[in-house]
């Protein structure tokens, strides 16, 4: 929850499509409607009628619709002054009903006072591996001061007792040793391995207590974190097992040495189901343990919260940080540090109510939580006494601390509606801890009430239609604001269509659909706006120099039209190429357009001129026309004039005049020719010179290639032939 201070400020009513009264008080909180006949104006919209209170009162309308929060207590009975009864009343009230204009905050109180002598169900939840032994011898004398200890708050406290180790499956527990888990061989007093045991009912009897405490046994497992959110869990929502009482603030106290096991450390045995959040007791055991998954500290807090418990956990100093972090993400539980044997376990649980129960947190429920949020924002402040005493108050809202007994505090809670939601919503609103709560109904104020004559002819629709917040609701076949126009077979849809542009609104706005057609209201000058749907006006043309259209025009349906020798869209420009002129005498090289005495340069190009184009391509390796043009010969030869002439001049010289890097371009016929390219006026048009000269390479010489032959095969020849004539002979 964050905090919101409001300050005065200047109501607005921003206007979005207005066609009713209903359509007036959905746009904002502080728009507000006016049903008085005849007060629109001629050539005004029914839309004017939406304003806000002092903007149509200023305009004289004296009836004005503007509906507004209300707020109805259904039930507020007194707070309990002691425990007597059995169900104390602590919180007040406790059902209220809220109709909420959308953005309009509503604020309400909530008073609490803790009963005195309002009964606690404490149940006692130990780890019983093999490194709480000496704990465990402790705990069994200590029920008789335990017992003391509770009775020294209220009269009416209960104790349980359940115990936990681990899931019995690798890795947590050595299987083979499941009845004897114990390392110490010479102990005879080690009961066989177990997840979560519930050992005895929350029960007064301290004798029956300390009985069943008294023959509980140390057991064993394998590894260091222990199965205490399993057992945690299923002392949360097994209440009726456990024997938690409608009326009694419930304490779980967990005391351990170690870490615990929670939700994907069972896939480590292969549990991969996950934890169902529900009850699975059976003959006093957790009968799910080696079949689902451990919960998630998000389950474990939700099911604590749900049902109203607080924990206190009891660890030592060696997990004291792991146990913080935990408690800081379950509300209303506290850490405390336990001794190496336990032997201050009754101090360190009293000295933990003292500080829960002085600490009062008012949350929303998780009905608000998570169904609500998207349709209402929350507030709340704290008056955390009505008395005279000064206490502590935290940062968060909604907690006041150092509360005690038969003390009163309020918290102030403002709720405001985001949007209009349909039929009726709730939450709750309760300390946590406590059973008591407020259920908060909520409904959307979003219609209008008017108080409308029955009359279906009335004289202001012209008899063809009835009266509504004020404006003309006409009947079958008549429509217009007093409804004078029959339509026949038309229906009032299909004429209004006709009153709007794509996608636009009803005659932009500036006018009345009457009969399909549009009326056009007046400007603010007085003068009318144009067009088939008012969607000209000579007044919102572009200006310079805070003139409309600099001066030198007029402006036509927003547009400028310049007077002769200006230009520009605000005819800010005198009609000059001066600035566009190039020095061969064309505009912008051709290659972009004069505008306000600047050229405006096609893309690449770079003013002031459009001379260069820094990202244009190379036009070397594209002017294969140099080779049909300067040589008849190429790609192109067959149709050189009429691919080429039209974008290059050319020339063949002796030496080049062009000052450019010259290009060099390999033809058809293994030559290179040499070409300078100058481009001219326009975009694709080139002045080529191409050297007369083409570099060929010199064609290989013939009586070298043969006589290197010769050199290679007539020894080999001359050989073959006296071998056949020896073979003859």
């Amino acid at each position: 929850l964050q905090e919101f201070r409001f300050c005065q400020r200047e109501e607005v009513c921003v206007k979005t499509v207005i066609n009713s009264c209903d359509d007036c008080i959905r746009s904002g909180p502080y728009c507000v409607w006016c049903q008085e006949l005849n007060f629109i104006k001629a050539g005004e919209q029914e839309a004017t009628r939406c304003d806000t209170k002092a903007q149509l009162i200023t305009r004289g309308c004296k009836d004005i619709v503007s509906p507004t929060n209300s707020l109805i207590i259904n039930k507020d009975d007194e707070l309990a002054q002691s425990f007597i009864q059995q169900e104390p009343i602590q919180l007040r009230p406790q059902k209220i009903t809220l109709s909420l204009r959308p953005g309009l905050p509503q604020s309400f109180t909530v008073t609490f006072k803790r009963v005195q002598g309002y009964p606690v169900d404490l149940y006692y939840l130990m780890d019983l591996s093999y490194s709480m032994k000496d704990d465990l011898k402790n705990v069994k004398e200590l029920g008789q001061d335990l017992f003391q200890a509770l009775n020294r708050i209220t009269q009416h406290a209960q104790i349980g007792f359940g115990a936990f180790v681990d899931k019995t499956v690798l890795p947590y527990t050595n299987v083979k040793k499941l009845q004897k888990p114990c390392d110490d061989e010479d102990e005879q007093q080690c009961q066989a391995a177990f997840g979560y045991r519930h050992v005895l009912p929350l029960t007064s009897n301290m004798t029956e207590f300390k009985a069943k405490v008294s023959q509980q046994s140390i057991s064993g497992n394998l590894d260091s974190p222990e199965g205490s959110l399993d057992a945690m869990m299923q002392a949360a929502v097994c209440g009726d097992k456990i024997g938690w009482r409608n009326s009694s603030t419930r304490l779980i106290v967990l005391t351990t040495d170690a870490g615990f096991h929670m939700a994907g450390d069972g896939k480590l045995a292969g549990i991969l189901e996950p934890n169902s959040e529900e009850c699975h007791i059976e003959n006093n055991l957790y009968t799910k343990s080696s079949e689902m998954d451990y919960p998630s500290v998000g389950q474990l807090a939700t099911q604590l919260e749900k049902n109203n418990i607080q924990p206190i956990f009891a660890v030592t100093e060696n997990v004291v940080s792991v146990y913080k972090e935990l408690s800081a993400m379950i509300p209303k539980s506290e850490v405390q540090v336990l001794s190496s044997d336990s032997k201050n376990v009754v101090k360190l649980i009293k000295d933990a109510y003292n500080v829960s129960s002085e600490l009062v947190t008012c949350l929303p429920g998780f009905l608000f939580m998570y169904t609500l949020d998207c349709f209402l924002s929350k507030i709340f402040s704290n008056i955390c006494s009505v008395t005279a005493v000064v206490l502590q108050k935290r940062d968060s809202e909604g907690i006041c601390d150092d509360v005690h007994e038969e003390q009163e505090i309020s918290f102030n809670i403002t709720v405001t509606a985001f949007s209009c939601m349909e039929g009726k919503k709730s939450f709750t609103i309760r300390p946590l801890g406590v059973k008591d709560t407020l259920t908060v109904s909520i409904s959307a104020e979003c219609m209008c009430k008017c108080e409308d004559p029955t009359d279906e002819h009335h004289t202001h629709c012209k008899g063809k239609g009835s009266v509504s917040c004020g404006i003309c609701r006409c009947n079958d076949g008549f429509v217009g604001q007093f409804c004078d126009c029959a339509i026949g077979d038309k229906d009032d849809s299909s004429l209004r269509a006709s009153c709007r542009r794509m996608n636009g609104t009803e005659c932009e706005g500036r006018g009345d659909c009457v009969c399909g057609r549009c009326q056009c209201h007046s400007t603010e000058s007085g003068n009318s706006y144009r067009g088939d749907f008012c969607e000209c006006d000579d007044e919102h043309c572009e200006k310079f120099q805070n003139k409309l259209c600099g001066g030198n025009g007029r402006c036509k349906c927003g547009t400028c039209e310049c007077f002769p020798g200006y230009e520009g869209s605000a005819c800010q420009c005198m009609v000059s190429r001066e600035g566009c002129q190039t020095a061969n005498g064309s505009v912008c090289y051709g290659r972009g357009i004069c505008k306000c005495n600047r050229c405006e340069c096609n893309e690449g190009y770079q003013p002031l001129q459009c001379k260069q184009c820094l990202g244009c391509p190379d036009p070397c390796p594209a002017k294969l026309c140099i080779e049909c043009l300067g040589f008849d010969s190429g790609p192109y030869q067959k149709n050189c004039s009429l691919a080429c002439n039209s974008s290059i001049y050319y020339e063949k010289v002796e030496k080049f005049t062009i000052s450019k890097e010259p290009c060099k371009l390999k033809d058809s016929q293994g030559c290179w020719i040499k070409f300078s390219l100058e481009q001219l006026v326009g975009v694709d048009n080139y002045r080529a010179e191409v050297l007369m000269q083409r570099d060929c390479p010199e064609p290989p010489s013939v009586i070298p290639i043969i006589a290197e032959l010769a050199e290679i095969f007539l020894p080999a020849t001359m050989a073959h032939i006296t071998t056949i004539v020896n073979l003859t002979n």
